[in-house]
């Protein structure tokens, strides 16, 4: 399938031109536009240089090529770009919502989620979604006139809203939020600026959303084989999986480059992974390469072909008839949506719930439940902090605080007060 470099602006993708603004009016940029001036303010917060430190599945002492919450949010920013251009959206936008949806995960992945909401069980519970809006509005104090970085509405929205409406027409909590209510920082932040919680986000959140997807199938999958967690070939009887290890099993290699430019191979080692020798030809770590290479692809096509046959289908003229427009128009096809359900899968019990993986956890999670206990019993024991001398620490402002910290952080910070501290390994 054929993608055109670039398209023209739709009439349902957002306009920096038109956005419905900042909760603090701010003049306009003479050289960017209100979406890109979100890019920046993110890039350069300091939440988003703590994601270099910070888990995805792998903890930092696992080795250098595993992802982390960085590397991560690089790959998803990458693939919603490439879906917004192809879908003539706005891909500032869309680069945005990418770079900041991870900026509330805690240290040490979704086991320090869990640990903070169990913490906060009684006080409202942690989600990192929440979080996410927290860092952005009011956590982050980097300029002279306001807390948090004063985003566009767009953004806010995105972030709150990339999985979909939180709530009815109603105002009653939806979905996942139904259990337990809408989190309490995104009501505060909607009483002051209007988030519409009940419709869908903008199709650049929706490209963001699904570009996470994309990426955690793609990523764990490499992740997963680096770590010899599962072998190749056990992905082959995965719907698209299978037909992509039996496409490169064919072999449609280029013609080997002359002698004359020919390098000496490197030796496959045994602990990347990958398998040792070599299989249909084709070393096995260039095997897994070209495999998680043309599943993104494949992936990312399936969504601009799907998504502009819904588009085709409701004909939205604007932004504001995609946040009305009752379903997602950026998704998988229903073929898609099923090989992406298989992979998910596979990968939870081989990665995600590997006895390796949930013992690390488990003893990363006991940092952090002990971190946010000693905390609460003796505040004097909290490092000095930049709020202000009489910001109160009470359990909430405690979880923020141990939110922000990478994993070695909350590590350093668990010896200094523990005499014994997991080593993660």
């Amino acid at each position: 399938m054929a993608i055109e470099t670039a398209v023209a602006r739709a009439a349902y993708a957002s306009d920096p031109g038109h956005s419905r603004g900042r909760l603090y009016g701010e003049p306009a940029s003479p050289t960017r536009n209100a979406f890109r001036r979100d890019c920046d303010r993110i890039i350069h917060a300091t939440a988003f240089r703590r994601l270099a430190h910070k888990t995805q599945v792998f903890v930092f002492h696992e080795g250098d090529h595993f992802r982390t919450r960085l590397t991560h949010t690089l790959e998803v920013t990458q693939i919603a770009r490439s879906l917004a251009r192809a879908l003539g959206l706005d891909e500032d936008l869309a680069e945005a919502l990418a770079l900041a949806h991870d900026l509330g995960h805690p240290p040490f992945g979704h086991s320090g989620e869990r640990a903070l909401d169990q913490c906060l069980a009684h006080h409202g519970g942690f989600d990192h979604n929440a979080q996410t809006l927290s860092v952005v509005t009011r956590l982050e104090r980097r300029y002279a006139g306001f807390d948090g970085l004063n985003l566009t509405y767009e953004t806010l929205e995105g972030l709150v809203k990339h999985n979909g409406p939180l709530t009815d027409a109603s105002g009653r909590a939806t979905g996942h939020h139904a259990a337990h209510g809408v989190a309490q920082a995104i009501l505060d932040y909607n009483a002051l600026q209007d988030l519409e919680l009940a419709l869908y986000p903008g199709a650049e959140a929706q490209a963001g959303a699904i570009a996470d997807d994309i990426a955690y199938d793609a990523h764990d999958i490499d992740d997963g084989l680096r770590a010899r967690m599962f072998a190749i070939d056990e992905l082959a009887a995965l719907p698209l999986i299978g037909d992509i290890l039996a496409e490169i099993e064919k072999g449609s290699r280029p013609s080997p480059p002359p002698p004359s430019l020919t390098l000496p191979r490197k030796r496959e080692g045994s602990g990347q992974g990958q398998g040792g020798s070599r299989e249909g030809g084709l070393e096995p770590a260039r095997r897994v390469h070209e495999l998680v290479r043309r599943l993104i692809a494949r992936m990312i096509e399936d969504v601009i072909g799907h998504s502009k046959h819904l588009i085709g289908q409701c004909r939205p003229g604007s932004v504001e008839d995609i946040r009305r427009a009752g379903a997602p128009v950026v998704s998988f096809s229903p073929a898609m949506a099923q090989a992406d359900r298989a992979i998910k899968a596979f990968l939870f019990p081989r990665v995600y719930r590997h006895p390796r993986i949930v013992r690390i956890m488990s003893d990363a999670q006991s940092v952090v439940t002990d971190l946010f206990a000693r905390y609460t019993c003796a505040p004097h024991d909290l490092p000095l902090r930049d709020a202000p001398a009489e910001a109160p620490m009470g359990p909430r402002q405690i979880a923020d605080f141990i939110a922000g910290m990478t994993d070695r952080y909350a590590l350093s910070e668990h010896a200094r007060l523990f005499d014994s501290t997991p080593e993660l390994r």
